[in-house]
């Protein structure tokens, strides 16, 4: 099958257009929610960034360490209260004594 030049720039067009109507789509579905200048992250968001799994996230929840809101039966967390969490699970490490030399 052989295409002329015309015809396949026709083709690429086309399809460049379908792409650059992807990205717009895209682009749309991955912008984060916001309350008064406070970006808002979803279960999803959270369990990625954090590395840990969906019965972590909800054990947090429980004990009150993560606070979160409800916005039309769905749960976001404020991205400072997620810093904040970060901040205050983290724990320095301890250091070691070193073995005194017996000689």
């Amino acid at each position: 099958m052989n295409l002329d030049r015309i015809e396949f720039t026709a083709w690429m067009e086309r399809i460049m257009e379908r792409l650059d109507i992807l990205m717009e789509l895209i682009g749309r579905t991955n912008q984060h929610t916001a309350v008064d200048g406070e970006e808002l992250l979803d279960n999803q968001d959270i369990l990625q960034m954090l590395k840990i799994s969906a019965r972590s996230l909800q054990r947090y929840r429980s004990l009150g360490r993560l606070p979160y809101y409800t916005i039309s039966g769905k749960i976001y967390y404020k991205l400072s209260d997620i810093h904040q969490f970060v901040r205050e699970s983290f724990t320095a490490p301890v250091p070691q004594k070193k073995p005194a030399n017996d000689k």
